[in-house]
């Protein structure tokens, strides 16, 4: 059983789907990597769990008003990054180079769900939440941290809606 257990979400643009009250719904907390378009859906994301949300390139005055470019927080003692993306576009380097101490950096932008290992350090983009784009499915992921080593898992919510 993990100690912490965060859910991964971006990308909504203003489509909050029904199926990530489901495949988030057991998570400690959530974190949204921007692009939410409607800051309403961040606090239907809260009756799930505590909300750590970072504003992306398509996100108006109404979310940036709301919530920083990006984050850091403390997951399980795993320091973990957020921002959406497009600031970087992402180039791992240009990550790695804005967050050092992060273990887990988690971005958006890209609609592509992935996590690639550089070095000791998780970079995870959940993928497009919102609707299925650039051939992937709507998607989300839950970070689960044990013992102070982190893991992903990515959710597809399409399955989920079959």
């Amino acid at each position: 059983m993990p100690d912490t257990r965060v859910g991964l979400i971006s990308d909504t643009h203003g489509h909050l789907r029904a199926e990530v009250f489901e495949a988030l719904r057991d998570v400690d907390r959530l974190v949204h990597a921007g692009d939410v378009v409607d800051p309403d859906h961040l606090s239907d994301l809260e009756a799930l769990a505590p909300v750590t949300a970072v504003y992306g390139n398509v996100d108006g005055h109404d979310v940036r008003a709301g919530v920083p470019e990006q984050a850091v927080l403390n997951v399980g003692g795993v320091r973990v990054a957020v921002i959406h993306g497009h600031q970087v576009h992402p180039d791992y380097r240009k990550l790695l180079a804005r967050f050092p101490e992060a273990r887990v950096i988690v971005h958006g932008h890209t609609h592509v769900p992935r996590c690639d290992a550089v070095g000791d350090v998780l970079i995870v983009n959940p993928g497009a939440a919102g609707r299925a784009q650039k051939g992937h499915s709507a998607s989300v992921a839950v970070l689960e941290v044990s013992g102070g080593v982190p893991s992903i898992r990515h959710v597809d919510l399409e399955a989920l809606g079959r």
